[in-house]
């Protein structure tokens, strides 16, 4: 996991801290990696000035992609299709809450000139 601004209660390293974090809230079942995600160092560095540009995004690419190639590799079969699974859902998740997001932000009425 990159690293974040916000270290472990038990001062271990983030890696160490992910494999204790839980994805969801397990009172409400809202997923909580979204939340892990506003406080990554790059993600604060990048929404710093409120604009994501092609470097940052390359940059975001780039972590994606070497983690990707840590991890699959190590995982079996079953356990590959459901983390894809996972990933996918995931990515579909935070893509609708986007839209949604975006859409409730619209004004609710229409000019009538």
């Amino acid at each position: 996991m990159a690293k974040t601004s916000k270290k472990p209660k038990d001062g271990g390293t983030t890696a160490t801290a992910a494999a204790q974090t839980p994805w969801f809230d397990e009172r409400t079942h809202a997923p909580l990696i979204a939340s892990y995600t506003q406080r990554l160092d790059s993600f604060l560095s990048t929404m710093a000035d409120g604009v994501v540009d092609q470097k940052e995004l390359a940059a975001q690419e780039a972590r994606l992609v070497k983690l990707m190639q840590e991890v699959e590799p190590q995982l079996p079969p079953p356990l590959h299709a459901k983390v894809t699974e996972l990933l996918c859902e995931l990515t579909a998740y935070d893509l609708m809450q986007s839209l949604h997001a975006m859409q409730e932000s619209r004004p609710k009425t229409q000019f009538r000139g």
